[in-house]
């Protein structure tokens, strides 16, 4: 009977020297520390998608329960809903024209800039600014002021006695004051482009000039090349933001005027916020994917002829 006490100490050591074993393993360590995120993840990012692949192919508006209609949703975008072709179109406009003006601007500026001095560092700093608030409600509400019929754009334009511009009410117009805003945004770029242009050796333009060679035709055949691969990241990343631009459309034009700002992402919100056609938009969201996965496979495929990696056999 005195031998009792002793095996239940013993049992007690044996449990809490596994679980001593437990807590000090770094690995198991790990997975605790980066579970809340792991829970984080599944539930908001994981579990979302699963739902919208699910709720794609049901009926479904928020007030009854998901109904089973297969492909009809997507049946429906492809024949009878006009303006899914027309967010398209204009997203496709945007994206051909805004990410080569914001990515070429991006890279014209990082090159200027590219030299040892408080000025440059300076000027790095305030062209980064709108980036970080680029796509604040505010900085959209301004851009708006600016660019209505008694902006000050318009009244810069009367000082030189020449007609004010509806830049946000005509049609032809709109699309390029959101490009504008767009390329406004150019700082993260910038940085990136400053960073690889650090990386490219002296040696090289040295050989160059030696060789006669001129500052643009050393632009051309030694800072190109050598940046391709930086160019490549900014090009794929400015565009699949450009196909998901939401927010500058939403907060000055809605749409508008004449849909001629009803971007892909501002018209699947429509669908899902404005006429509870939840079902439908799951659809229109997975379409997106495709679309950007489409585009980004075929940037992907080009980049064999123009992207230059010193690493790679020739």
């Amino acid at each position: 009977m005195k031998k009792a006490p002793k095996a239940k100490t013993a049992v007690k050591s044996l449990k809490s020297g596994r679980w001593t074993q437990i807590v000090n393993n770094d690995n198991i360590a790990g997975y605790f520390f980066i579970l809340p995120w792991l829970i984080g993840f599944l539930s908001f990012t994981i579990l979302p998608i699963f739902a919208s692949l699910f709720l794609s192919f049901t009926s479904y508006n928020l007030t009854s329960s998901p109904k089973w209609v297969g492909i009809e949703n997507y049946v429906r975008m492809f024949t009878d809903d006009p303006l899914f072709f027309k967010s398209i179109k204009v997203t496709l406009y945007y994206v051909i024209f805004a990410v080569p003006l914001k990515v070429g601007f991006a890279l014209l500026v990082a090159f200027l800039l590219h030299r040892r001095s408080r000025a440059a560092n300076f000027y790095r700093s305030v062209f980064y600014l709108p980036s970080l608030i680029g796509g604040s409600v505010a900085v959209a509400l301004i851009w708006k002021d600016i660019f209505s019929i008694n902006g000050p754009i318009n009244s810069l334009l009367k000082i030189f006695g020449l007609k004010g511009v509806q830049w946000l009410g005509d049609p032809r117009f709109a699309i390029w004051t959101l490009i504008a805003m767009t390329v406004w945004q150019f700082g993260s770029s910038m940085i990136i482009f400053a960073a690889g242009l650090k990386q490219i050796p002296e040696t090289y333009y040295e050989a160059a000039k030696i060789d006669g060679a001129s500052r643009f035709h050393s632009f051309i055949y030694i800072t190109l090349p050598s940046l391709s691969p930086v160019i490549f990241f900014n090009l794929v990343m400015q565009m699949i933001n450009a196909f998901m631009t939401f927010t500058q459309a939403f907060l000055i034009t809605l749409g508008g005027p004449l849909d001629s700002t009803l971007f892909y992402a501002l018209y699947l919100y429509r669908r899902a916020f404005a006429y509870f056609d939840m079902g439908y938009a799951s659809a229109m969201a997975w379409i997106l994917l495709i679309i950007i996965a489409a585009v980004t496979a075929l940037v992907f495929k080009s980049s064999q002829y123009w992207v230059y990696y010193e690493s790679k056999e020739k």
